[in-house]
């Protein structure tokens, strides 16, 4: 069988053997269209006869009245000689599919499909699914839901306070090493200094007052009691809408982190902000919010919750911000209900599943920082990297092993001694605020922050004896493992992130974008570390206002 192929390349005749098996066992003749044809697409019998003419070969061509034969750009055509007459068999013309020219059909149309599914799974907004839980004692109570919501108080007594007094009385101090400063932990002598404050001049009572100053509420939900501040603002002008905002806070902080911001919110001085109505609630297990009482409580059960509770408020749609464990929280709501979430803001945001972008921009970064879309700054903190993004880590994740895998141990303790609860969390609020206060004797902690909002938080936890309860949410999140749906899932709701130059772990733009497909805003902030709505409350406030006027005039 003699086969004629006519495609864009050129003219080819093959001999051969196998009818079932296009293989080219001898070539006879390429003839390349480049010389002789203008179109690709049109063929013209004369030139191909002509040609074969020249090298000998006898063939009889089938008559047709057209002149052209018109192929498809990447097929061919092929004339079986093969008959008892010598002529050509028109009925088994064709496209020439067997063989090498289909092999290589398949492989650019599997190339081709595998791109297109790639960018097609990628470009799919997936939701984040998660049912109804309970945590309270026992099982369900039987009957409807209780979707009542009542004022709740914070207080105090003399038998509190001379219980902690009693405790502080009988603490047992130890000596920090010479020239240790806070690179052991929260130091001795400091400490000593803290405590003396606390027990002498630290004001609980007072404090109480300030907490009171904005209304608090508790509801129950899935079982437990979940506490939270709704404030909304005052004298609103007519023709004015509050825009709802959740804001929720992390460890080893409370709802009491956003006292100073809330204020620039609900009451901004400029007219032309925008006028924020603000809930505040407490982590299940967290502050005045009630614990689980059954394992398994994570973030996206927390999202769940909290999402029930903005219903319940009757919020359709509402803003969200959070850091540390409120980055994710609210990250899983967004992914729960991303028609709900109006916007996103977050001050932290480490990736949860670094990919290819993220490893050559590590590996890459130092020497093309603009093909990253890396600044000055990113460069100083994630090189080099061992030291920044691995022994800093290290130096500072101490705490994160033992809570995700025996909090209740240490927390027992901690639960016992309101000087070692106090020494526990308040060198988090050195170093996170600056890993360089590691190397000062007071821990640079009154740099930032008041002594009585400090102690005010650490009254929190010990009042309402939840520092277990707040260590284990991190073994209820990390006993799952590190590759749970959400951490794989991209999030699809306009986000604005403030970055913090001292915040615990660095995060560029790119790395940031891997996660939140439409980010809206990244700010390098001035100043401001991990707790950065408590540390620097007019520069958060400020990004929020900024980033929620950007998406409400976009509606």
């Amino acid at each position: 069988m003699m086969i004629i192929c006519v495609c864009r390349v050129g003219i080819h005749c093959y001999n051969v053997h196998n009818r079932n098996s296009l293989c080219r066992t001898n070539m006879l003749l390429t003839w390349r269209i480049r010389n002789h044809v203008s179109s690709i697409r049109g063929i013209s019998i004369c030139k191909v006869r002509e040609c074969l003419t020249e090298r000998g070969q006898n063939l009889h061509w089938f008559e047709s009245s057209r002149q052209e034969l018109h192929f498809p750009r990447t097929t061919g055509l092929y004339f079986d000689t093969k008959l008892a007459d010598g002529r050509i068999d028109t009925a088994s013309c064709g496209t020439a599919t067997k063989g090498s020219t289909m092999f290589t059909e398949i492989l650019l149309a599997l190339v081709v499909g595998g791109v297109v599914y790639f960018l097609v799974q990628r470009s799919k907004r997936h939701q984040l699914k998660s049912e109804d839980g309970w945590w309270g004692e026992g099982t369900p109570m039987a009957g409807e839901e209780d979707l009542s919501i009542r004022p709740y108080t914070v207080q105090t007594d003399d038998e509190e306070l001379e219980d902690l007094y009693r405790r502080i009385d009988q603490t047992r101090p130890f000596p920090s090493l010479e020239d240790s400063q806070f690179n052991y932990g929260f130091n001795s002598h400091y400490l000593q200094k803290v405590v003396t404050y606390w027990r002498r001049d630290f004001d609980w009572r007072r404090q109480v007052e300030k907490l009171n100053k904005f209304p608090h509420y508790k509801t129950n939900i899935e079982g437990i009691d979940v506490h939270y501040v709704h404030v909304r603002p005052k004298n609103l002008p007519e023709g004015v809408t509050a825009v709802p905002l959740l804001m929720v806070h992390g460890w080893p902080g409370s709802f009491y982190e956003f006292y100073r911001m809330i204020p620039l919110l609900t009451q901004p001085s400029n007219p032309d902000d925008i006028v924020f109505e603000v809930v505040c609630p407490s982590i299940p297990g967290y502050g005045f919010s009630e614990a689980p009482h059954k394992k398994g409580f994570d973030s996206v059960c927390a999202a769940r919750v909290f999402h029930k509770l903005m219903k319940r408020l009757g919020f359709q749609q509402f803003y969200a911000h959070g850091g540390d464990w409120g980055w994710i929280v609210t990250t899983n709501m967004a992914q729960l209900e991303p028609k709900i979430i109006k916007g996103l803001h977050l001050n932290f945001a480490p990736p949860s599943k670094p990919g290819l972008p993220v490893v050559l921009s590590i590996m890459l970064g130092r020497s093309f920082p603009k093909l990253f879309g890396f600044n000055e700054h990113d460069i100083q903190r994630i090189y080099p990297v061992v030291q920044n993004l691995v022994v800093e880590s290290v130096k500072e994740s101490g705490y994160m092993h033992i809570q995700a895998t025996k909090p209740d141990t240490v927390g027992r303790a901690l639960n016992d001694s309101p000087v070692g609860l106090a020494a526990y969390i308040l060198e988090k609020f050195s170093t996170w605020t600056d890993h360089d206060f590691r190397n000062l004797d007071d821990g640079g902690l009154t740099r930032k922050f008041s002594l009585d909002d400090l102690l005010t938080n650490v009254m929190i936890y010990w009042t309402s004896g939840c520092i277990i309860s707040s260590m284990r949410f991190y073994k209820e999140n990390f006993s799952k493992g590190l590759d749970q749906p959400h951490s794989k899932m991209p999030v699809h709701v306009p986000t604005g992130f403030a970055c913090f130059p001292n915040e615990l772990m660095h995060t560029p733009k790119l790395w940031v974008q891997q996660k939140y497909r439409e980010l809206k805003t990244f700010t390098p902030m001035a100043r401001g570390g991990h707790f950065a709505a408590m540390e620097e409350p007019e520069l958060m406030a400020q990004d929020i206002q900024n980033f929620t006027k950007m998406q409400e005039k976009m509606k």
